[in-house]
């Protein structure tokens, strides 16, 4: 099980490492104590903002790649055009 703070993790060109999703499923929070019940709530915003910061970069890395996606497929469609208009006699 994973315990710790936001800074857990490796860090890649100054940056944390993307979170695997064991660390999301394993990931235990500290239980607070002296009357008070339930899980550090600093931590736990803290940890979501992390998951959100991810979640953010991996839907614009999506939406990236399938504009990069639709414009290779516009010049591959426009390659077979062209090849297929000179092989015509």
């Amino acid at each position: 099980m994973t315990r710790g703070t936001l800074y857990d993790g490796t860090l890649h060109g100054g940056r944390l490492a993307r979170l695997h999703p064991s660390q999301v499923r394993d990931r235990q929070f500290t239980v607070v104590g002296f009357g008070r019940r339930g899980l550090d709530p600093g931590e736990v915003r803290r940890f979501l903002h992390r998951v959100a910061l991810d979640l953010a970069t991996l839907h614009h890395d999506v939406a990236r790649l399938s504009e990069e996606n639709a414009r290779v497929k516009r010049a591959l469609r426009d390659w077979q055009s062209a090849w297929s208009d000179r092989r015509q006699p």
